[in-house]
């Protein structure tokens, strides 16, 4: 069934509608949940203006699309959907859903997007929002740009490529993720993880790669970047450059061009667990826990 140049304002319009293609039309209040409960269903040039549009959906096609911010928590329970050309302004977009293929998507508002899904393809995709991606499993991420904080939160199997991060507290309860050739600035990156990899990274935070099981970085420069490793195990990291200040690290291997600042205390960790390989040490403080401490 085609259906083109339509405008539908009642409530489930398409309800359990099967192979259905919906172009050039528009969804409007008070009609919510237009396409709920459909499969194998195709939609270009539409705009959903009200709440719930694609829930319990499968096998879905989205082109030329735009989600309104009435359009809110639109996409939940739906398996196998792609995205292409796509603008989201609605937050909540995305829970529990598998098999999710966004291409040139822009979320204006992802407070909370992508929660709880397994499966997950982003390209050229940009997103404004905290939460991002809580508890989402099997991704992989290709020139993303987020802004916002606590992204990932709890993700597994992440990959990320040529992308630019922008976050407090990323990558937080992680596991199995693995960075390359991007760019991530914030604070707390990475606490309570494990197996986190980043290669040719450009990386700025404070505090950053604290509490980590199994951290391995490989050719990266930090701008910025103080106070980190601290309760760190199984570290593997090469840093071009400078890191400002290392402070009680578990046990591995940091090897650097510079440490401004290196905090080792006896009391805390066994300080002969790290390997430290760095041929300029600005200040090593030992014995004291707290570096600012007089």
């Amino acid at each position: 069934m085609e259906i083109k140049n339509k405008s539908f304002t009642q409530e489930r319009a398409l309800f359990d509608a099967k192979g259905v293609k919906v172009s050039d039309s528009t969804f409007d209040g008070p009609g919510e949940s237009p396409l709920k409960q459909s499969k194998d269903s195709e939609v270009k040039n539409v705009s959903f203006k009200y709440k719930y549009p694609l829930w319990y959906s499968s096998n879905v096609r989205v082109e030329d699309t735009r989600f309104y911010e009435l359009g809110k928590s639109g996409i939940w329970y739906t398996n196998d959907i792609s995205m292409k050309n796509v603008q989201i302004d609605a937050p909540k977009e995305f829970r529990r859903c598998k098999n999710v293929k966004l291409e040139n998507v822009e979320f204006l508002n992802a407070q909370e997007t992508l929660w709880t899904c397994d499966g997950i393809e982003l390209k050229n995709v940009t997103a404004k929002g905290d939460y991002f991606a809580m508890n989402s499993s099997n991704m992989k991420c290709e020139n993303f740009n987020l802004e916002g904080n606590y992204f990932f939160d709890g993700g597994k199997n992440i990959e990320v490529r040529n992308s630019k991060l922008v976050s407090k507290d990323s990558f937080w309860n992680c596991e199995n993720v693995v960075v390359y050739d991007s760019i991530i600035i914030g604070e707390y990156i990475g606490w309570n993880s494990k197996n986190l990899t980043f290669v040719n990274c450009q990386i700025e935070s404070n505090q950053g790669f604290c509490y980590i099981d199994g951290l391995k970085l490989v050719n990266c420069t930090f701008n910025k970047t103080d106070l980190s490793f601290e309760y760190c195990t199984n570290i593997d990291a090469e840093v071009k450059g400078k890191i400002d200040s290392v402070k009680n690290p578990c046990g591995g291997r940091i090897k650097c061009d510079e440490i401004g600042q290196l905090i080792l205390d006896a009391t805390k960790v066994d300080v002969n667990a790290t390997e430290i390989i760095c041929p300029k040490i600005g200040q090593r403080i030992e014995g004291i826990s707290d570096p600012w401490v007089d």
